[in-house]
């Protein structure tokens, strides 16, 4: 007992000492305001006005939500390369500076809901092609912008509901600018008249989660033929809102008639032929190392020999023939694309468009390629840091508890009395004798190892062997 009191302070500033290893390594704190658990800081509701002096460089999800931000400025996220989500919805920003999410290209997901946006403009969200999902609802929004969307390649889901649009840039969605956008919520706004040969030129999965409902669309046999299509194919976007699909007749919101419901008035409409949908084939994976030369085909279930190819690059952006200038980078007719002494930047999503030019249709091929880096170099400094410190804690408990006590206050045992032999013939069978005794002592305490070696050295006794 006397001993763990006295090692219990030594293991108290052992412990201290990897706990200020492992803050040294980080070198950032949580601002005080905020609450920070493992890569998550959540600021939610804590009545800022701006924005805390210093994020923790190490985000990978941020939420500013319900609080009171009315301004953000060129790059007020610039240290958060790491940022992957950002929640600011129930804020009062009214516009978005230029370069506002620069820096932070490794976003997915951008929550701007429920705040006072008038206009969404074309430089709002540059740069940030991993973008996979947007949310604009519930804002004050009358106009989007026709470049607004065009750089956002990763886009799958975005919402403008619940705003006062009038006009969307639709020719601006195309299959090979939004490969795998599948939601384009633009209900309950004000849409009147839709350019419906931009809305049927559409990607097949945009169509089918286009969400139109609750607007002023007026009654005409385009938008007649275009529904009437997307009902017969059993598009989710009417089935679950089939009451709010409305319409209005000449304009007038008191002649509003229920699409699904009133068909007879638009008898006298010609159905124009089903427009065709684009083949998407299968996502496929590939791992290659750093500095090797990658392949990429572009092989599509489409049948023909008149073809055009482009692809869509993570880092060089559009690729096609007539484009291709980077000496590292080759498309050959045949639709495969070379990548030359690949590094880690050029991981990421590539997309091939395969255009049948004769037939009018298109494919698409997707690869994911994952560059890793030489064994060796892929190994995290922050991994490093943490294994030095457990190490560090190893060798500590180690000394504290397996090396032998050397302390003043350890017991330490009395050293063997040696009898001093004299010469005495009576004496003499007595001191080279067999003691029984002194045997059955030895027996009994072989159990504890470190009194063997004291029995066994007595230079006054031994025990014959038989």
């Amino acid at each position: 007992e006397e001993t763990h009191r006295k090692v219990s302070p030594v293991l108290l500033l052992s412990s201290l000492l990897v706990l200020l290893c492992l803050l040294r390594g980080s070198k950032e704190t949580c601002p005080s305001t905020c609450l920070c658990i493992s890569d998550t800081v959540s600021c939610s509701s804590s009545g800022l006005t701006k924005l805390p002096l210093s994020l923790p460089s190490f985000s990978v999800t941020l939420d500013l939500s319900h609080n009171h931000l009315s301004w953000l400025g060129s790059g007020s996220f610039n240290n958060l390369v790491k940022l992957e989500k950002l929640r600011m919805a129930h804020n009062q920003l009214s516009t978005l500076r230029h370069g506002v999410f620069h820096n932070v290209t490794g976003l997915r997901h951008l929550d701007l809901s429920s705040n006072k946006l008038y206009v969404v403009e074309q430089h709002y969200f540059q740069g940030l092609w991993r973008l996979e999902e947007l949310l604009l609802f519930n804002n004050k929004i009358t106009q989007v912008e026709a470049g607004t969307l065009s750089s956002l390649s990763s886009l799958k889901k975005v919402y403008f509901s619940l705003n006062q649009i009038t006009h969307f840039p639709f020719f601006s969605i195309q299959d090979h600018s939004h490969p795998f956008l599948t939601m384009l919520d633009l209900s309950s706004n004000r849409l009147a008249r839709l350019p419906w040969d931009n809305v049927k030129a559409l990607p097949g999965l945009v169509q089918r989660g286009l969400y139109l409902h609750n607007n002023s669309l007026i009654c005409d046999c385009s938008m007649y033929s275009v529904l009437w299509h997307w009902d017969l194919r059993g598009y989710e976007s009417l089935k679950d809102f089939r009451d709010e699909h409305t319409c209005s007749i000449n304009g007038d919101p008191r002649t509003s008639i229920r699409f699904l419901e009133h068909a007879g008035f638009f008898n006298n409409c010609t159905v124009e032929k089903s427009v065709s949908q684009p083949l998407n084939e299968l996502l496929s994976n590939m791992l290659v190392s750093e500095g090797s030369t990658v392949f990429l085909d572009c092989q599509t279930s489409l049948s023909g020999t008149d073809f055009s190819f482009t692809w869509l690059s993570p880092s060089k952006g559009y690729i096609t023939q007539a484009s291709t200038s980077d000496p590292l980078i080759s498309l050959f007719p045949n639709g495969t694309l070379e990548i030359r002494e690949a590094k880690v930047n050029d991981s990421g999503l590539y997309v091939c468009t395969a255009v049948d030019i004769k037939q009018a249709l298109n494919a698409t091929r997707e690869v994911n390629v994952t560059v890793l880096l030489p064994e060796g170099e892929s190994f995290n400094t922050g991994y490093t840091t943490l294994l030095g410190c457990l190490v560090t804690l190893t060798f500590v408990l180690i000394y504290l508890y397996l090396t032998p006590c050397r302390c003043s206050c350890c017991k330490q045992p009395k050293p063997p009395v040696i009898p001093i032999v004299t010469y005495d013939p009576s004496t003499l069978t007595s001191v080279f004798s067999y003691s029984t005794r002194d045997q059955t002592k030895s027996q009994t305490n072989k159990h504890v190892a470190f009194m063997e070696p004291m029995i066994s050295t007595k230079g006054t006794e031994w025990t014959p062997e038989s």
